[in-house]
């Protein structure tokens, strides 16, 4: 059909020359036609290659997020056994109080109850041992959690801190250079050389007490309380933050009143609570007209209270009640890691306080800690 169709209103020839003729064009078709799915074969091989590195791209962050996935289920499945076990150890006391009840009434049944109370007993020392060692585990668990959380701070404050250990460094080889420079010159004033080593030394103090205040924040902090200045504490966490927060043209105010409040506490946790608030608001005032952040204290008959409001968009209407919810976070993809107001929100709730946020609408962020503070005779003693 194809070859009447080819061949229509044309003179047909027919013998040997003609029959070689179409072979050979047949042929040099199907050869054409056989380069094309070659070439088509190998388009097809290339596109499944990179698919094929896309799906192991896939599966790789697929396994990243239920790694996550999986810790957190960890911790809110032993959560729940917690309640569970918590709940048994209620039932089985209600349960020995209604045998003494009984063994009261009715001295008939006073074997039967005794020994049903050494039942219990063994039960509710077995529920007391398991309840006790799921208590350990959820807190070491929160502790890797908490230092996780402190390494990803030390990551993000590397930067500014390294500029910070720039200057101290710079100041201390022009100090030493001059004194060099002196000696060389035959300089015979030893009290202006001596001037110029104790600065450099100043420096070099000063180098050392940043890297010390790092050391101190990065160890993992004891489950120790201890009486706490929280003034002491804001003014670590913001020497740690401050070229960060300059280097970002961010005004920062600090009012914290003419008290001094101290409290029962973790002085690492605690400056850890304050650096996560600070990064907080750095970041939701990065694109702020105006960039500012205010730090306010007062002190209560019950309390100590810190404010830290910022000048940023503020949170979206319902996410309020997220917002301390283990991995949730308003940032964008790789900005954040949505376990820093979670930590804070434990830190405070293992020091007895509380922690809450308001955000009217346009008027940036303000989250409120409360803290009980320290009975008055150890106030006394530490102020002293």
């Amino acid at each position: 059909m194809r070859e009447s169709a080819i061949n229509e209103g044309q003179p047909r020839v027919s013998g040997p020359g003609t029959a070689a003729i179409s072979e050979s064009r047949l042929r040099a078709q199907v050869e054409a036609l056989d380069r094309r799915l070659k070439k088509g074969d190998q388009q097809r091989r290339a596109m499944l290659h990179i698919m094929g590195d896309l799906n192991e791209s896939n599966k790789r962050l697929t396994n990243h997020r239920k790694a996550m996935l999986h810790i957190l289920a960890d911790y809110e499945q032993d959560r729940r056994r917690l309640a569970r076990q918590t709940e048994r150890l209620d039932n089985s006391r209600r349960a020995l109080l209604n045998i003494l009840q009984d063994s009261h009434r009715d001295k008939l049944r006073l074997e039967a109850s005794r020994k049903a109370m050494i039942h219990i007993m063994g039960n509710l020392r077995e529920t007391t041992a398991e309840m006790q060692r799921r208590e350990q585990e959820l807190r070491d668990k929160q502790e890797q959690l908490v230092q996780a959380g402190k390494l990803a701070t030390l990551g993000e404050l590397t930067t500014g801190i390294a500029h910070e250990l720039n200057n101290p460094l710079n100041n201390t080889g022009l100090f030493v250079g001059n004194a060099i420079d002196l000696i060389e010159l035959g300089f015979m004033d030893k009290g202006q050389i001596v001037r110029e080593l104790r600065q450099a030394m100043q420096q070099v103090r000063k180098g050392n007490e940043i890297i010390s205040h790092l050391r101190t924040f990065g160890r993992v902090a004891s489950v120790s309380h201890e009486p706490v200045s929280l003034r002491q504490v804001i003014e670590g966490a913001l020497s740690l933050m401050k070229e960060q927060l300059r280097l970002r043209d961010i005004e920062v105010t600090v009012d914290l009143g003419p008290e001094e409040p101290v409290v029962l506490g973790n002085p690492i946790q605690l400056e850890q609570v304050f650096i996560n608030l600070l990064t907080n608001a750095r970041d939701a005032v990065a694109k702020s007209p105006r960039k500012a952040i205010r730090i306010s204290g007062s002190l209560g008959p019950e309390g100590a209270e810190v404010a830290f409001t910022d000048t940023g968009a503020g949170i979206p209407p319902g996410v309020e009640r997220r917002i301390f919810d283990p991995f949730f976070t308003t940032k964008d993809v790789g900005k954040g890691t949505g376990l820093g107001l979670s930590i804070t929100y434990g830190i405070i709730k293992e020091h007895g306080g509380t922690i809450s946020v308001m955000s009217p609408p346009g008027q940036g962020a303000t989250f409120l800690i409360h803290l009980p503070l320290a009975p008055a005779d150890i106030q006394g003693t530490f102020l002293q």
